[in-house]
């Protein structure tokens, strides 16, 4: 029996999600949206370019939760993208409406389902779902890590000309401006960046790895990032369905791993058939320690307004 996988969310993020699970024969794709005709559309348009491309999976378009029933991994984009001057936490109140309602109708159809979280502010989305779904901790997992360090790993690469392939980098913490690129832990082929670069450089590319997501906000101007952000989740959900077992920073649920409790926050993890198979938990200067407490921080105060509005 093949995989399945839904994707929730019919805009760029999702569609561009489902193409690439479908280019790589990951498993059939149901992509859920509000939008009348939106998701049927775009489903039909990537069953098209089958022949063409050289996948055979089947890709089905629908606006409600009938047609997911039984996937194996909900990948959830839905909620409203970042515009020019807004940040990540503005759209706490307006996303968290959209995840509660879609792990509603998720957790009915898919009990079973690990689910991967795309949708920002990422670190309280996860928050949402997991309290939403009562999925057992494992199985709900946030996209940002992935994201954030392939940034930092793109912006190391073109400053010192080399190949993205040879570049390493770790990123912790929340998915906004507190993140936190362990430097130290950062490298190419095994060469510490701070033999390559002098502190400025550094500072600087930490920087725009914080702002990234901004960076691309600021040009595209009535959007923001997703061809990044799908390749990463696809990424996430691809270890998952061959159980890999990749070792990627994904938001997970820490109760106790760093000193941080009860809060999603970006960790090394072990991905497999199971979901989040194992954290990492790396030993901190006291720098990066207070940098990820500052971060988790940032967490909890988003956390905090949306138990606010539960009554919790």
């Amino acid at each position: 029996m093949r995989n399945k996988v839904t994707v929730v969310g019919g805009g760029n993020v999702g569609a561009s999600c489902a193409m690439n699970l479908a280019s790589k024969e990951l498993a059939d794709v149901v992509l859920v949206d509000v939008m009348e005709g939106v998701p049927q559309g775009k489903g039909l348009d990537m069953l098209q370019s089958g022949p063409i491309e050289g996948y055979d999976v089947h890709i089905t378009g629908a606006n409600d939760y009938e047609a997911t029933a039984n996937s194996d991994v909900v990948v959830i984009t839905a909620g409203l993208a970042r515009k020019p001057g807004m940040s990540r936490d503005d759209l706490l109140f307006a996303n968290y409406d959209v995840v509660k309602s879609v792990t509603e109708k998720v957790a009915e159809h898919s009990p079973n389902a690990i689910l991967v979280l795309v949708t920002n502010p990422l670190d309280a989305m996860c928050w949402t779902a997991y309290k939403t779904s009562k999925f057992p901790k494992h199985r709900v997992i946030g996209m940002a890590g992935v994201l954030d360090t392939a940034r930092f790993r793109t912006f190391i690469a073109a400053e010192l000309h080399v190949s993205v392939e040879n570049v390493t980098a770790v990123v912790l913490g929340g998915h906004g401006d507190t993140m936190v690129p362990i430097v130290r832990l950062s490298s190419v082929s095994g060469i510490p960046l701070t033999e390559l670069m002098d502190q400025a450089t550094l500072e600087k590319l930490v920087d725009r790895t914080r702002t990234g997501g901004a960076e691309i906000v600021k040009y595209l101007k009535t959007g923001s990032a997703y061809y990044a952000p799908s390749a990463a989740a696809v990424e996430m959900v691809e270890s998952i369905l061959k159980d890999k077992k990749k070792v990627l920073p994904c938001a997970a649920l820490l109760e106790g791993e760093y000193g941080i409790n009860g809060l999603f926050v970006g960790v090394p993890v072990k991905l497999g058939s199971k979901g989040i198979e194992k954290i990492y938990e790396i030993k901190l200067t006291g720098e990066e320690k207070a940098a990820l407490q500052k971060s988790a921080g940032a967490v909890q105060e988003l956390v905090d307004v949306i138990k606010t509005k539960m009554g919790a």
